[in-house]
């Protein structure tokens, strides 16, 4: 019989090396901070943005990445891109579902048709779109994992932003139905909730909202945090963390779960 060697318990807290990872939107904000973190503990990545100029800084960054340009709201573009991944890799270990919008801030009298339709589609059809082309990949993978990335916004209600609001929640229902459906399958899927990132989506949206409810930016600013237990905003390497720790030894049984990194907003 073979001499078993145990993993110390700081090995287990990294992914193993050379995990074949697919982050979507991750050339920029929380994506590229999430295929970073990857990329510095040695997986093979791969992003896909809409963003050339982004795309190219990334690659410059990390040469022996793939960056593809693929919108997730685009049927063909995301069977395109996982083809690129078969044929680049060999496979997928890791799909971390990052593509997302903020979407509209106005009541729901004043959304339009075009752009409830605009957040479905990116937010939500997009994260299944890639869900469908990823998960044959990876029933042949021996460290499969699934991350979803919800919002803080997908366990509570915000008003003024009805649509993406819909589909944050969705996407938690996704993640645990889908680790029911696949945990014969040694898929682990679980969701992750970022609340109030630091960064100039959060500072647009902020903006809006003081322009809606007619207060300065400053004070719009402050209320948000107000509301979150230790007064400051989370970074995007704050989620990104949360990421190798779900895809290493340590989260090898963390599945189903709706996980939130937001310094306890409420």
């Amino acid at each position: 019989m073979g001499t078993e060697i145990r993993m110390t318990f700081k090995e287990r807290l990294y992914p193993p090396q050379g995990l074949r990872v697919l982050v979507t939107a991750g050339a920029s904000g929380i994506g590229a901070a999430i295929a970073t973190a990857f990329a510095e503990t040695g997986a093979e990545i791969h992003v896909c943005d809409i963003d050339d100029a982004a795309l190219a800084a990334f690659q410059k960054s990390f040469p022996s990445c793939q960056a593809t340009h693929a919108d997730v709201a685009d049927e063909k573009q995301v069977a395109s891109l996982f083809e690129i991944q078969q044929e680049r890799f060999s496979g997928l270990d890791v799909l971390v579902n990052c593509a997302g919008i903020a979407g509209p801030t106005a009541g729901v009298d004043k959304i339009t048709e075009q752009e409830w339709k605009r957040t479905i589609e990116v937010n939500l059809n997009g994260q299944y779109r890639c869900l469908h082309h990823a998960v044959p990949m990876l029933r042949a993978s021996k460290a499969a994992n699934i991350i979803c990335i919800s919002s803080v916004a997908g366990r509570m209600g915000i008003p003024w932003r009805t649509p993406y609001v819909a589909t944050k929640w969705a996407i938690v229902g996704i993640a645990k139905s889908l680790a029911i459906e696949l945990g014969s399958d040694n898929i682990r899927v679980n969701a992750v909730l970022p609340g109030i990132v630091e960064g100039s989506r959060i500072d647009g949206v902020i903006k809006a909202r003081a322009k809606l409810e007619g207060i300065e930016v400053k004070a719009m600013r402050e209320d948000y945090l107000k509301h979150i237990s230790l007064h400051r905003m989370v970074t995007a390497d704050d989620v990104a963390l949360t990421c190798l720790f779900l895809c290493s030894a340590a989260g090898r049984n963390v599945s189903g779960q709706a996980i939130s990194v937001d310094g306890d907003y409420s």
